[in-house]
């Protein structure tokens, strides 16, 4: 169902994809660990930590033409070198208005989002009063991983009081996990209370920051919190040291764990054998380094385990796609694997990009088109994460089979280039009098003509001559929806003003479609 498709891209549960990362760090090619937190505060660390205030305005997907009411938020932020603030992507992601307060200070500094990286949930702020940083230094950050049982602090403003806070815990687990699909990375995981508001708040041990505040684990769960390790920070900013965010390379071949003893018999493989075999590669071209049934043994000199994991130290085991980040030049990763049993050393093209049929907004506004009563506009994460809240409707997509169940992680074609949707119920007006609501219902063709993509579906509209519009959807049952093509051009205008639309449809749709004004 859309749950399980929504929950394993957006909420961050597993993939059968091994989907992860891959910049060059300036970290020692090992993991070394921090000595033990000296966990003291001290007023230089007040002097860094931030609280940030954010005014949102997130996009309705199913009013693309709107945004969501405005929204206030506080969080936490810390200053960096280069005179800057560091914090969370989800406190500043869509943010019409960003400010800035010290520690014990009356008055708040305007800032601008310069780079974010919702994947990894990291952005950095410039703020546009610089001479804030000649009392608010840089909080200097440790190069090595904290270690099990260390002492950590944890400071940011989280609800329940405007004032600093600061509470006390140790580290309790270190993890390569998934963050935000196709994005994974490292996470701290500490017993130290963490709030909403504690959100891109430093993590320190010591008098030098471990990484930063991002979470922490709901229901009944208790002391769960996360904090985003310096090594993904260190990434995210050599990443936009060139003033632009490229993302973490990951690989998304489908992998399967090797410790069932009849596979291994059904491989043929020698005992000493161990690996992760490789059930669906990303690509079946003919040049591509992974064939199904491949055991990666390792990755770079690194042995892989039968689990998919690689150890770092004696105590510390994570998942070998980890790796990746370290071992990534110009968009490969050499791994070793037995194929026919025989060895071969390979090299794996990875990518950040991993394009699917449904898409992630990524901070942008959905685009749309208003057409009669009808609004169009492309499928995105934010849209199928909205249709989770009415199961209802969850259920009937799956029963008539529509892509945004079936074929939402499909890779886009020529002949498919994203899924079009009906975002929203049919405006009010004579001219769908009879039809049922097709809101959530994925355009298959107009006029005969499949649809590949928004842009082409308005370019269809605008060059159509028939005298009726008819639209097919892409799923069992339902309904074509029949128009004639002059009445809906004459009502468009009614129809917006009616509704306060202020634009027939985003400035790409609109751009495609006033083009015919040249013909």
């Amino acid at each position: 169902m859309i749950q399980e498709v929504r929950g394993s891209v957006m909420a961050n549960v597993k993939l059968c994809a091994a989907a992860v990362l891959g910049l060059v760090l300036p970290f020692a090619a090992g993991v070394l660990h921090a000595p033990a937190a000296r966990a003291q505060p001290g007023t230089a660390i007040e002097h860094s930590v931030v609280k940030v205030f954010a005014t949102l305005r997130y996009p309705d997907p199913f009013k693309p033409w709107s945004k969501q009411a405005p929204t206030e938020v506080t969080a936490s932020g810390v200053v960096i070198e280069g005179r800057r603030i560091l914090t969370n992507a989800h406190v500043v992601l869509y943010a019409s208005q960003v400010q800035v307060q010290a520690n014990a200070a009356g008055d708040k500094v305007a800032a601008t989002v310069v780079a974010v990286a919702p994947g990894i949930d990291l952005a950095v702020l410039q703020l546009d009063d610089p001479s804030f940083f000649d009392s608010h230094p840089p909080l200097a950050r440790a190069n090595k991983l904290p270690q099990i049982k260390d002492a950590v602090l944890a400071y940011g403003f989280p609800t329940g009081g405007s004032s600093l806070s600061i509470t006390k815990g140790i580290v309790s687990r270190i993890e390569f996990v998934s963050y935000n699909y196709p994005v994974s990375g490292l996470r701290i995981q500490v017993d130290a209370a963490i709030n909403p508001g504690n959100s891109g708040g430093p993590a320190v041990a010591g008098d030098k920051m471990i990484g930063l505040a991002f979470s922490k684990l709901g229901g009944d769960t208790q002391n769960i919190g996360y904090i985003i390790p310096n090594e993904e920070v260190e990434l995210f900013l050599n990443d936009i040291a060139d003033g632009r965010y490229d993302g973490k390379p990951a690989m998304f071949d489908e992998l399967q764990t090797l410790e069932n003893p009849a596979l291994r018999d059904y491989l043929e493989l020698d005992k000493h054998v161990e690996g992760m075999v490789v059930h669906r590669p990303a690509s079946t071209a003919a040049d591509y380094p992974l064939k199904e049934w491949d055991v990666i043994t390792h990755i770079g000199a690194t042995p892989v385990d039968n689990q998919g994991m690689i150890k770092l130290d004696k105590d510390l085991r994570v998942h070998f796609a980890y790796l990746l980040q370290r071992l990534t030049r110009d968009g490969k990763v050499p791994l070793t694997l037995v194929r026919a049993g025989r060895t071969r050393t390979v090299q794996l093209p990875v990518s950040a990009e991993h394009p699917t049929l449904v898409r992630d907004l990524k901070g942008a506004y959905p685009s749309y088109f208003i057409y009669g009563p009808l609004v169009f506009s492309t499928a995105t994460w934010q849209f199928v994460s909205g249709l989770e809240n009415n199961p209802g409707v969850l259920r009937a997509l799956g029963l008539v089979s529509s892509p945004l169940i079936t074929r939402a992680l499909d890779a886009p074609t020529p002949q498919l280039e994203e899924l079009v949707v009906i975002s929203s119920p049919l405006f009010p007006h004579k001219l769908a009098n009879g039809y049922s609501n097709p809101a959530g219902a994925v355009v298959s063709a107009i006029n005969g003509t499949r649809i590949v993509s928004l842009a082409q579906l308005v370019a269809l509209l605008r060059d159509l001559k028939d005298p009726f519009v008819t639209i097919d959807f892409d799923q069992r049952g339902g309904e074509s929806l029949v128009f004639s093509r002059a009445a809906l051009v004459a009502a468009t205008d009614e129809i917006l003003s009616d509704n306060g639309v202020r634009a027939q449809g985003s400035a790409d749709t609109l751009a495609v479609w006033q083009a015919g004004a040249a013909h």
